[in-house]
């Protein structure tokens, strides 16, 4: 790609722009005030009730972007030779760099370590040696890339307790599933059918595309899709509706099962205890960069 560099005046600006995209072949064109950052730098519009602002500014500069050295060689050479171009002039060609933008937003994501062999690994990276439990999940596929800290708490928590707790895991609920991050590392730590549920319905789409893509079986949908009563109910959302959600979210609990909830500052835990107090004791069961995980368990399971 070759970029254009004209100068022109205010009264030129728009003959100039439409023939450059118009007759001559630009990409896309561009006006600049060409005093910018200087003492003659001047704002174009005005305050409301004032004129409609100028097609430009009195030194305009325009940019205008062409396929190809050639092209823009002529474009500039054909522009130059009009009989109303007397006050334009030429700055200079100049290329324009590549962006390999996909290339350069994958190098911004690399595999993360929850626990001892359980990571997260974007789809164009080969797994590390000695992963044991791998949740694939690209950035952009919906609600970020499970690696917040508040995500990583909840997934410390499956892998620490799974080893004793797992055969129990007849029935997850993951409440307020965001991309389904949860339910995949419950299912790829040995639980039985998993109900995801948010409110969103590009949540449960992205829960979908995500349990699909880790071949994980997950049951998504929207939070009426939550019925009865179970061993494993996850909880990643924020204090307030925490607090609200309280007795619903008790209320699918099982006896003896574990209620884990998520999205809660250091600061809020009070609140949480006394909201959940009528139906559990909570507790907290990790700490993260100022963010907590609390736990409560109905019944005397062992932690």
């Amino acid at each position: 790609m070759i970029e254009l560099l004209l100068l022109a005046p205010e009264e030129a600006v728009e003959t100039v722009t439409d023939a450059l995209i118009d007759e001559l072949g630009a990409l896309s064109a561009s006006v600049e005030d060409a005093d910018a950052d200087t003492d003659a730098e001047h704002a174009l519009f005005g305050e409301p009730g004032m004129p409609a602002p100028a097609g430009g500014w009195k030194r305009s500069r325009i940019v205008a972007l062409f396929e190809n050295d050639q092209a823009a060689t002529e474009a500039g050479t054909l522009l130059l030779a009009q009989d109303w171009a007397t006050d334009v002039a030429l700055v200079a060609m100049r290329p324009v760099a590549e962006q390999d933008w996909v290339r350069l937003t994958q190098s911004q994501f690399a595999p993360v370590e929850i626990a001892p062999g359980f990571w997260i690994v974007p789809s164009w990276h080969e797994v590390p040696a000695g992963a044991r439990h791998v949740i694939r999940l690209d950035p952009g596929l919906a609600f970020g890339t499970g690696t917040h800290p508040t995500t990583r708490m909840c997934l410390r928590w499956t892998a620490r307790q799974a080893p004793v707790l797992a055969p129990r895991w007849t029935r997850v609920l993951d409440y307020g599933c965001g991309s389904g991050i949860l339910a995949i590392g419950a299912a790829l730590h040995g639980a039985g059918r998993i109900d995801a549920v948010d409110i969103d319905p590009a949540a449960v789409e992205a829960t979908r595309a995500n349990a699909a893509a880790n071949k994980v079986s997950v049951n998504a949908g929207l939070p009426e899709l939550a019925q009865g009563q179970y061993p494993l109910v996850f909880a990643n959302i924020l204090a307030t509706p925490l607090k609200l959600l309280a007795p619903l979210l008790c209320s699918h609990v099982a006896a003896g099962g574990h209620l884990v909830l998520a999205g809660i500052l250091e600061r809020q835990t009070d609140e949480l205890k006394a909201a959940y107090a009528p139906w559990l004791t909570l507790q907290v069961d990790d700490r993260y960069d100022g963010w907590v995980l609390m736990t409560g368990a109905f019944g005397m399971m062992p932690a």
